[in-house]
């Protein structure tokens, strides 16, 4: 057996609770960040005359949705990864 292969040591509850904490600051972040996007994205689309958005230009807000896009799926999978963490630290402290 390598190395790499071994399983991690059990972690204290202690350590538990503090990637849960550290994975629920990180996904309120990213989700922050999300929202702002969201926003720009919004402001652009609606404030850039239609003669504009064409091009380069349409393809930059397109790749900007896109993006937007795939930081809010991070965040949910964050979501997902805690969850899973709490859990653990449910089922570990039983």
């Amino acid at each position: 057996m390598t190395e790499d292969s071994k399983q991690a040591p059990a972690k204290s509850p202690a350590e538990l609770e503090r990637a849960i904490q550290e994975v629920k600051e990180v996904a309120a972040e990213i989700r922050d960040a999300a929202d702002h996007l969201q926003v720009v994205n919004t402001v652009l689309q609606d404030q850039l005359p239609e003669a504009v958005q064409v091009g380069e230009v349409a393809q930059a807000l397109e790749q900007s949705e896109t993006v937007e896009k795939n930081i809010a799926k991070s965040a949910d999978s964050l979501d997902a990864v805690n969850t899973a963490l709490e859990k653990a630290g449910v089922a570990k402290r039983a």
